[in-house]
């Protein structure tokens, strides 16, 4: 019992992280059929910039973690300004090695800048367990489920009760349509990068007390998020949250029972065998040509 209410917890806190990165995906593929292919460096940079403005800085969490947000979301921009723009207005698919490119780069600078030593961002809610059925947890891992889908829901307040939160989904829906209406569909891209980075960003400042900050700890997040995203059919937001905790879930069950040598067998395996049957993601639809 003692096992599986670990390995329960465990992957209930990596499937919140991997649903809220993947969020990032979904997003904007959705706004503008591409994706940024960074998105793992900036679960890093959210770490980092928590780690750089709480303990080298001496700011309070609740004006650093802010702040780091806010950092993670200029980087968005900058990414759908400098690495997707050029590329996109000019129909090319270069944008995919750019963004790629354009995450190397950042692991790198941090790299040069912040040092390749592991550190640990302290955080009182990792200096105590609590027993759930005689297992003891940390009140952290509770909290990064219990974040992400409190995100999740704020983010469908958003699209259908403000006015931006509208003008994104129109353009989701329909992008032609939105411009004719008056809709500023550059912006509404340029908006999609930057709350995908932040939701990036909270994933990175979540995760941080429970792993070490370092330069390239995001890389593995990336990728899995982005196998959580296609899991859950892109078109589906709920899909990608609800795909990113049977995969978390899955990956500790595996890790548990079977051990690590056989996670990521076990798990890509299962993945491909899923999307063999449903090509466009357990809760995705396929999207409709005009001919």
């Amino acid at each position: 019992m003692t096992l599986l209410t670990t390995a329960l917890v465990t992957g209930l806190g990596l499937g919140a992280m991997y649903g809220l990165i993947a969020l990032g995906f979904q997003i904007t593929y959705s706004v503008c059929s591409r994706v940024n292919f960074a998105q793992g460096s900036m679960v890093m940079l959210g770490a980092v910039l928590g780690y750089v403005l709480t303990q080298r800085a001496g700011l309070p969490v609740i004006v650093a973690y802010p702040l780091t947000l806010v950092g993670c979301g200029l980087m968005g921009l900058l990414v759908e300004y400098l690495l997707i723009r050029p590329f996109a207005i000019r129909g090319s698919d270069a944008w995919l090695m750019a963004t790629v490119a354009g995450g190397i780069l950042l692991d790198n600078a941090v790299l040069f800048t912040f040092g390749n030593e592991p550190r640990s961002l302290p955080s009182p809610l990792v200096g105590t367990t609590w027993q759930i059925f005689g297992t003891g947890v940390y009140p952290q891992q509770i909290l990064i489920p219990v974040v992400a889908v409190g995100l999740a829901l704020a983010l469908q307040i958003l699209f259908r009760r403000t006015r931006q939160g509208r003008a994104l989904l129109a353009v989701m829906q329909n992008p032609e349509a939105a411009r004719l209406m008056g809709i500023n569909t550059t912006a509404m891209i340029s908006g999609s990068f930057a709350l995908s980075a932040m939701l990036a960003g909270v994933a990175g400042l979540l995760i941080a007390p429970l792993l070490s900050v370092h330069s390239d700890m995001g890389t593995l997040f990336g990728i899995k998020a982005f196998a959580v995203a296609i899991l859950g059919g892109m078109t589906s937001a709920s899909g990608v949250m609800l795909a990113g905790f049977l995969y978390g879930l899955v990956e500790a069950l595996v890790t548990t029972y079977l051990g690590s040598s056989y996670t990521y067998i076990v798990v890509f395996g299962l993945l491909i065998a899923v999307l063999a049957v449903k090509p466009n993601g357990l809760f995705g639809t396929a999207a409709l040509r005009k001919v």
